[in-house]
């Protein structure tokens, strides 16, 4: 299981003079810091240390229930699951929280979401109406976890649901990142936010905020960076030959590159295809750290403003819908959207927010011994500060 966590201090914090952006973060530097955004995270160990799992809720926003949100999904490579994706593609809609988890317990995590709907969300027939298409994303956490064990079960969602709220985002070795490593240290869930000056509708001045939560599990050693420097490389040259030799042998153990799945927020007016360009930028951050979307991994983003309250889309078995739309008479419905000569600053924050959510992903990680009694390190922060104050 995971060792205490006193020790572990996110890249801010350990690299003061770093520069990731010219946007400040949010309050909590968290993509709870857009407003209305909750998060949970629930982690699941075993007592035997076998199982190193979980699952990791957004909730968009409060009445997610009544309201859908704009959203825009983008995959650098496409070895990996985010469920409900194509209703977005097809849409722009997301309709239902987003769940984060390991590869094995989608199929949990999908039936828990309509538990969850079943059971707090009927109609007065007794009917559940809502028109919902689940998001489930997954990272393999297969080398620390038993897989066999499927240990996520609908109560844990239902709970995490019940659970999310506005306070900063816990990371490293939580939630749906329980059990997940990036460039060979142990890491997991990791969330970083920027704040972009603009203007309302009628002229005046308003923040918005870009919030980012990633669950991370990709990447080698080798192409580890931290503000430009070369940290990986730098490492695994200062390492003795003994060390040498053990991380050769972890590396030939993790049998293929993971994933990364990054979740943008924003409360931005952005339309769909605004969102499908704000996902994108991810990539960005992404790179900057070391990820080159290797094969089989898994790299999907998705991208979701707040800002645009969509009616949720009811289905009745009666025919008798509370919000009576005809299905083939046009109805025009008034939304907002950014002028795209404009939107550069959100580019950039989601950009460089995804690159800080990494780090910090990396940086509150946790040395675990986990299944068969694989042991994966945590990130060294005082090397790593020592390397790049050195070259800042």
């Amino acid at each position: 299981m995971a060792e205490s966590k006193s020790n572990r201090i996110r890249v801010r914090e350990a690299i003061p003079g770093l520069r990731i952006g010219r946007f400040k973060p949010g309050k909590l530097n968290s993509i709870t810091d857009v407003p209305g955004v909750l998060v949970d995270v629930t982690s699941i160990q075993s007592e035997d240390k076998n199982v190193n799992s979980g699952i990791t809720t957004i909730v968009p926003r409060r009445d997610w229930h009544k309201f859908c949100s704009f959203a825009g999904v983008f995959r650098f490579n496409g070895c990996g699951e985010l469920t409900g994706s194509h209703w977005i593609e097809e849409t722009g809609l997301l309709t239902s929280p987003i769940l984060l988890t390991s590869t094995g317990t989608i199929g949990e995590a999908y039936r828990g979401l309509y538990e969850y709907c079943y059971k707090y969300h009927l109609d007065e027939e007794g009917e559940m109406p809502l028109f919902i298409v689940p998001v489930i994303g997954e990272t393999y956490d297969g080398f620390l976890s038993d897989h066999s064990r499927f240990p996520l079960t609908p109560q844990h969602v239902i709970d995490s649901i019940l659970n999310a709220s506005g306070d900063a985002v816990p990371e490293g070795c939580t939630g749906g990142g329980t059990g997940m490593i990036c460039h060979r240290f142990k890491a997991g869930t990791g969330s970083s936010s920027r704040i972009v000056k603009g203007v309302d509708e009628a002229g005046n001045e308003v923040n918005y905020t870009v919030g980012v939560l990633v669950q991370a599990n990709y990447g080698g050693l080798d192409t580890f960076h931290v503000g430009g420097v070369p940290v990986g490389a730098i490492l695994k040259e200062e390492q003795e030959a003994a060390q040498k030799q053990e991380a050769e042998s972890n590396e030939k153990e993790v049998r293929k590159d993971g994933s990364i799945i990054i979740v943008i927020a924003t409360d931005a007016p952005l339309l769909p295809v605004q969102l499908q360009r704000l996902a994108k930028r991810a990539t960005v951050g992404l790179a900057k750290v070391g990820g080159y979307g290797n094969n089989t991994s898994g790299d999907i983003f998705v991208a979701f403003s707040t800002a645009n309250k969509i009616p949720y889309q009811e289905v009745s078995m009666s025919g008798q819908a509370k919000r009576p739309v005809h299905p083939h008479e046009p109805s025009p419905m008034t939304v907002q959207m950014t002028d795209n000569d404009s939107i550069n600053g959100l580019f950039e924050s989601a950009a460089d927010a995804t690159e800080e959510a990494i780090y910090n992903a990396i940086f509150m990680g946790t040395t675990m011994t986990g299944f068969k009694g694989r042991t994966v390190e945590e990130a060294d922060i005082g090397k790593i500060k020592a390397i790049v104050e050195k070259r800042l």
